[in-house]
């Protein structure tokens, strides 16, 4: 039987790598039918009528909500027909045989958000990063857990209109809107995951928030004080503090990087990403450089 799965594509001016996302998912198995809505965030929408279908289809949409990934998400889960909606970055890809491992882990009803595991692209090569297959709230207040990839997200529509809340677009810059959602969902039941990298994850090229750096600070701040399970995760508190500090080091504002440094220190000696905005701090070396030494290895901050 054919299960038809509607695909959210938020997209701004990346017209290939647009049409490359969009063609990884036209090439998923036989047994799934795709509907492709492809949201144009503060671009012109395009009608995309080079690009053959075949039995999927595509729609596209301006981003009717707030300006952002939130809202353009949101806008995509709003129009939305099909039963399932998955997103997929406008940068990523998909292997053909994504939604067809995914969709059987959604027959439980206790699950309401499946991933995969994700292979990611750098300049020195593909990194395979296997998923967990299975993920709590616990596990995700001490580690988001970054091959829980939002380019791999599946899940029921009416959860997503329904008791997930859909994504939090008071979220400044979006920054995060991943991690909140996973955050959310693992309150009504485990994530689940097929650990084998059915994602392409692409870091061969500059993300939008490789040096927005406010935008990361101001975010991960918008969800410690959201979440109130990170007061009793020092570990997972002390994470999001270290990249809160390593923003503020790549900002130039080096005293507070020390001060959320500090933080991150007194909640978990070893959060060694407060010890690179230390660095960054004292102008050892510069955001950026650190940033494009930890990608080219399939790593961030």
């Amino acid at each position: 039987m054919t299960t038809h799965v509607s695909v959210v594509i938020p997209t701004r001016d990346r017209p290939q790598l647009l049409r490359r996302a969009i063609s990884s998912v036209l090439a998923q198995s036989s047994d799934v039918t795709v509907e492709i809505i492809v949201v144009f965030d503060g671009s012109a929408v395009e009608s995309l009528a080079d690009l053959d279908a075949g039995r999927h289809r595509i729609r596209t949409l301006p981003n009717n909500r707030t300006r952002g990934l939130a809202g353009a998400r949101n806008t995509g889960i709003a129009a939305a027909s099909n039963d399932y909606v998955a997103f997929c970055d406008d940068d990523d890809e998909w292997l053909p045989g994504k939604l067809a491992a995914q969709l059987p882990l959604l027959d439980d009803p206790h699950v309401p958000l499946v991933a995969t595991g994700i292979r990611v692209l750098t300049t020195r090569g593909a990194h395979d990063r296997p998923s967990p297959a299975r993920a709590t709230h616990e596990d995700l207040l001490r580690s988001r857990i970054t091959e829980l990839h939002p380019s791999s997200f599946l899940f029921r529509t009416a959860d997503a209109r329904g008791r997930l809340g859909g994504i939090d677009e008071d979220l400044p810059a979006s920054y995060g809107e991943d991690y909140d959602l996973l955050l959310r969902a693992a309150q009504l039941g485990d994530i689940v995951a097929v650990p084998e990298p059915l994602t392409l994850v692409h870091w061969d090229r500059s993300s939008y928030f490789t040096d927005r750096w406010r935008g990361v600070a101001d975010g991960l701040g918008y969800l410690l004080d959201k979440h109130a399970g990170f007061a009793t995760a020092p570990v997972g508190r002390a994470r999001i503090e270290g990249q809160i500090a390593f923003a503020h080091g790549a900002l130039g504002e080096h005293r507070s990087a020390r001060t959320w440094a500090g933080r991150a220190l007194r909640d978990d000696w070893r959060q060694l990403r407060a010890y690179l905005a230390l660095i960054v701090s004292l102008r050892i070396l510069s955001g950026r450089r650190v940033i494009a030494a930890l990608n080219a290895r399939g790593r961030g901050v």
